[in-house]
């Protein structure tokens, strides 16, 4: 590759002995500065790496007096003589430590005040800080290095949907409000008085749209914005590798959403994945596991011991179960002291929990506090039940929903203390035969547990609405290493199935016609059979490079507030531009 420019000949992460004797060109940022026995060294950076530039007043008085005054982060343009180090001066872990350039003529392309932060991938400054400064961060080599990272993934995916036939269309931002499950972020329409556009949650009805116009198979890297809180996993705006498929099943769908991650793990990280993704189903995940996004590089499978431990005499449990709750134990095959225990307790009780309790078993019997309310009977049966000769048992007793937070939350926690995850290890896997709706308590009414675009299996076409809670939807999320990596559907395509879904989660014919009828109206001309997926590119890059937040391979991310300390966004508009957009703050300054 050629970079050379009229400004440089080089880069800084390119010479070697090739180069001995040659006349050159770089340019970047001053990194460090050594000053040894009146000779000046100084390690010169751009993004491709470092070079040590020599300024010598045996080789350049003049260069040696102007280098006196050169300080961190400083631009510079330099000419020079490449020259091999010293034998004992090589630095073996730089790519340019076998050479130096003894410089010749200096040109300061640019001064720069003291740094408020270190260029310094071992010092990293705070998050709010890093964050404001946002473009000194990120001359930090690590941070270099994602962001290509990141920018090779997207080509390598890109690539791979370009030869399976796939085109890339460009969906747009200003749409029309509809529900997807969290907040729009809403735009105001200066032409359309009174009117808001929306910025997409998602490209999903615009996709499906595609679909009843040909486009068979369409993608994008379509960039997302949802009004949620926010967490290492989540931003106000991110992407997703967003994938639709005409005349398919979920198999289909299945083959080239492995094949494109198995293809971004060697891109990024040189292995390959196993082909093809284990599959479990939504309630085994729950079963074993206590959340439908389980870390499969470690066992230690959640028992369900309620039906064992009603015949006990902890009233503790026998209550819960009278309640209609369950008691679920996770048999941990390790010896625990006594601070650990304690410590478990606490980390259980901080995440909701009324308590948790133990049991060891030691020789085919159990010991502790609450062994005394547990006949031999039902102690060999919670024996035989955790499958472990050795080691703890860790129940939790409550609702269903809580018990599996709970012990899901533990489970993962033990996974890391205990180290049972191997570095480097990629597990995947994709959940299935998730149920269409969840009953929503605060609002007493059911919700679409994915989206309401989702089509339910053929054996549940009669009982949409009769009964709702029995329905399995054609719907799947893809998990890697206990992360939710994305998740699709088959959709619906067909008008009388989708005016039922809409009907169960409180959409009248006239308020589903105004919020989606012009995705309706699509269905009456010829739909196909469809389905897609989106995966959470962020996610994907973060987890293939070790990192645990996204933040990490985005250029301008927002902080924890969803602000931006580096241009002050969300910041206030002038009265002028909210005249002309028809918006009054009275609602704020009543607050205020």
């Amino acid at each position: 590759m050629n970079l050379k420019t009229s400004l440089r000949t080089h880069t800084c992460g390119e010479l070697g002995k090739k180069d001995v004797n040659k006349k050159i060109k770089l340019c970047g940022w001053l990194s460090s500065r050594r000053d040894h026995g009146g000779v000046i060294f100084i390690d010169l950076r751009d993004r491709y790496g470092l070079t040590q530039i020599v300024f010598d007043p045996r080789f350049s008085k003049n260069c040696h007096k102007e280098a006196d005054s050169l300080r961190r982060e400083d631009c510079i343009k330099v000419h020079g003589l490449v020259k091999n180090r010293k034998k004992d001066m090589e630095n073996k872990k730089l790519k340019t430590g076998e050479i130096e350039v003894f410089i010749s003529e200096l040109e300061v392309l640019n001064k720069s005040k003291v740094p408020p932060i270190e260029i310094d991938d071992r010092l990293v400054a705070s998050e709010d800080t890093r964050l404001k400064y946002r473009y000194l961060d990120l001359r930090r080599p690590v941070m270099q290095h994602n962001l290509i990272m990141r920018a090779r993934a997207a080509k390598n995916v890109r690539d791979f949907l370009t030869k399976e036939d796939f085109i890339e269309i460009e969906t747009p931002f200003f749409v029309k409000a509809t529900p997807e499950g969290a907040r729009d972020f809403i735009v105001p329409s200066r032409v359309n008085p009174g009117k808001f556009y929306a910025l997409p949650q998602s490209p999903q009805l615009y996709k499906q749209i595609l679909m009843v116009a040909g486009f068979d198979r369409y993608f994008q890297l379509a960039r997302c914005m949802r009004d949620e809180d926010l967490r290492s996993d989540r931003q106000p705006e991110f992407t997703q590798i967003d994938l639709e498929m005409s005349f398919v099943d979920q198999d289909d769908i299945f083959k080239i959403c492995e094949g494109v991650a198995n293809s971004a793990v060697k891109e990024l990280t040189g292995k390959e994945t196993k082909l093809p993704f284990n599959r479990i189903t939504y309630k085994e995940a729950i079963d074993k596991y206590g959340v439908d996004k389980p870390d499969l590089r470690f066992g230690l499978e959640l028992k369900d011991v309620t039906k064992i431990v009603e015949n006990s005499d902890f009233s503790v449990f026998k209550n819960v179960i009278k309640d209609k709750g369950i008691v679920k134990c996770l048999p941990v095959d390790y010896n625990f002291g006594r601070n650990e225990l304690d410590n478990l307790i606490d980390f259980c009780v901080k995440e909701g929990a009324k308590g948790m309790a133990w049991l060891r078993i030691k020789d085919q019997k159990v010991e502790g506090n609450i062994a005394k309310f547990f006949d031999d009977k039902v102690q060999k049966e919670l024996i035989k039940e955790s499958e472990i000769k050795q080691g703890y048992l860790f129940f939790i007793a409550d609702n269903e929903k809580t018990t599996n937070r709970i012990l899901s939350l533990l489970r993962n926690k033990l996974g890391k203390d205990l180290k049972l995850c191997k570095e480097g290890e990629f597990a995947f896997c994709w959940v299935v035969d998730f149920p269409l709706f969840e009953w929503n308590d605060e609002e007493q009414k059911w919700d679409p547990a994915h989206h309401m675009f989702t089509m339910p299996k053929e054996e549940f076409w009669d009982v949409i609405e009769k009964h709702p809670e029995k329905v399995i939807a054609k719907c799947y999320d893809l998990v890697l290493n206990g992360v939710e990596l994305g998740s699709g559907s088959i959709r619906i395509h067909r008008k009388d199935i989708q005016e039922k879904v809409m009907n169960v989660v409180g959409f009248s014919k006239k308020e589903a016609e105004k919020r989606f009828g012009f995705l309706n109206n699509a269905f009456e001309y010829g739909a196909p059979v469809h389905g897609g997926f989106a995966f959470g590119f962020d996610r994907l890059v973060t987890i293939l490079l070790g990192l645990e937040d996204i933040r990490e391979i985005i250029a301008f991310p927002k902080n924890k507030a969803a602000q931006s300390p580096m241009d002050g966004s969300p910041s206030e508009v002038d009265e002028k531009q909210l005249k002309e957009l028809n918006i009054k703050l009275d609602i704020l300054k009543k607050k205020q």
